[in-house]
């Protein structure tokens, strides 16, 4: 009897030594799951920028302005969209009016993920300069470097940035010579391009003009060098870095619908909001189809100017004018238009499928504008100056 209870204590010690172990090495695994998810955590918000707003009494009067604004072109101009205006890096307006599905009668939201349009050059633009910083490639490097069968000789990468390439219009390439049923991606492209009968307009550098043609090229140029999707590259390094959560690239037929994923509209006679289909040339990426909300643009705007994703010496390249070959100033740096007048006022401006954006950095003044429509507006350079108008006169720091 002494023997089978010393043995039941013996097991039970064995037991529980073995539980011991167990759940030590439970709370080990569960600390270091904790450990790794802060790490990550850490390194996804390394370049992130805090979102932060002036008080609701500080900017009392011009929210009130802004919002008769909003209504009033609502109302009057069809005006279905959203500002945000910022101000030293905190936000001194965010709001939408209007809807997302006319069908549904759904309203805009701050989660809405508009159509970014030609303002996607702008991320195009800086990773090519993330690659340039990391030795993937030269600013004076041909595409022929990476396409040895690209049919336009002797252009550079910075012809592409600045719009001096002279490339022909892909989307009449895609329109006139792609055979197949579903729309060409940019792989698709770049293999109709040696065989199409599109000349170019010009020799590389002699002028300036502008060139979406260049900027799918470049998306192009990055897949080569690095082996993933624009998308998945974006994603790692531009759009995770700066806790972008609601920003994708989006190439039609290739990728599903996210969720608050916008359609354009138009409106038909006077009244009626009609869907804008999509088109041959919807699966190509680099010269548009990013998508964003304005809170990620913000986010996007000041990340970029913080140092976190590329040098001051790149940005000042993206923010300097192109040249030509003889000399002659143009009003483009890399995926931004500059100001003819005024050094200090980077923007640009996009519209397609419906879609009209706006983002513009008043530099001097430190002050950010950021306007997202999608029912085809069309008076943005008015409403951009109207609501920094508006701000400048209002809004005190």
């Amino acid at each position: 009897m002494k023997k089978y209870i010393k043995n039941i204590s013996i097991c039970l010690f064995l037991i529980l030594s073995i539980f011991i172990i167990a759940f030590n090495n439970f709370d080990d695994t569960k600390e270091n799951e904790l450990l790794d998810k802060n790490i990550k955590e850490d390194k996804l918000d390394k370049f992130s920028i805090p979102v932060q707003h002036y008080s609701k009494n500080s900017t009392k009067n011009v929210s009130h302005k802004l919002d008769s604004l909003l209504n009033r072109i609502n109302k009057r101009h069809d005006f279905h969209g959203a500002v945000l205006v910022a101000k030293n890096k905190k936000i001194v307006y965010q709001n939408q009016v209007g809807y997302a599905d006319f069908r549904k009668k759904t309203p805009l939201n701050s989660e809405s993920v508009f159509q970014l349009a030609s303002v996607s050059k702008q991320f195009t633009a800086a990773a090519i300069m993330q690659l340039k910083e990391k030795s993937k490639l030269k600013l004076t490097d041909s595409v022929n470097a990476y396409f040895p069968d690209f049919p336009y000789k002797n252009i550079t990468i910075r012809n592409l940035l600045n719009h001096t390439s002279g490339l022909p219009k892909y989307f009449w390439v895609a329109e006139h010579e792609w055979k197949e049923n579903k729309p060409p991606t940019n792989k698709d492209l770049m293999e109709v391009l040696p065989i199409s009968k599109a000349q170019r307009f010009f020799k590389p550098g002699r002028n300036f003009d502008y060139s979406n043609t260049g900027y799918f090229v470049l998306a192009s140029i990055i897949e080569k060098v690095t082996g993933i999707s624009f998308n998945q590259y974006l994603q790692k390094n531009i759009f995770e870095p700066l806790n972008m959560r609601n920003s994708y690239v989006y190439s039609y037929q290739n990728d599903t619908i996210r969720k608050n994923q916008l359609k354009g509209y138009r409106l038909y006679r006077g009244w009626k909001h009609i869907k804008i289909g999509n088109t041959v040339n919807d699966a190509i990426v680099g010269d548009k189809n990013v998508y964003s909300t304005l809170e990620d643009l913000f986010k996007w705007t000041y990340g970029l100017n913080s140092g976190g994703l590329i040098t001051q010496e790149s940005l000042d390249l993206m923010y300097t004018k192109g040249e030509t070959i003889y000399g002659r100033k143009v009003p483009y740096g890399f995926g931004f238009r500059l100001d003819s007048s005024d050094k200090k006022n980077i923007y640009h401006y996009g519209k397609w499928n419906g879609f009209s954006t706006a983002l513009t950095n008043y530099l001097e003044e430190d002050m950010v504008v950021i306007v997202l429509e999608h029912t085809s507006y069309n008076s943005l350079k008015y409403l951009n100056k109207k609501i920094k108008k508006i701000v400048t006169e209002n809004f005190k720091t």
